[in-house]
């Protein structure tokens, strides 16, 4: 058995939690934020035997695209003794970074 770890961005979290549950995985989601934009994403659990990792994994590829998009960073929260001008910069979002760990036990009580 896998334990799958994978963070999404919060704009593809629901189409992927609709496919996930209806293809009968069993998710476990998590409210998390990002370092560098402190944007909102989505750590998903998902227990899954061996066989099913590889299709795991295609499901979370169709419904987290990776985008380019324009922002300004926020500004900084120490440390700055001038003004804080943000230009914007073209970053990535969406897509998917997934974890698959062993699972030495499982217990479902």
């Amino acid at each position: 058995m896998k334990l799958l770890i994978a963070i999404v961005h919060d704009d593809d979290v629901h189409a992927l939690l609709e496919e996930l549950t209806a293809k009968e995985f069993r998710v476990t989601k998590l409210a998390t934020t990002g370092g560098f934009l402190r944007s909102g994403n989505t750590t998903l659990l998902i227990g899954v035997e061996d066989s099913k990792v590889d299709e795991l994994i295609d499901i979370i590829k169709e419904n987290c695209e990776a985008r380019e998009q324009i922002t300004t960073p926020p500004a900084p929260v120490s440390g700055t003794a001038g003004v804080f001008i943000p230009y914007p910069i073209e970053i990535t979002v969406g897509g998917a970074t997934i974890f698959v760990v062993d699972i030495e036990k499982y217990i479902k009580l």
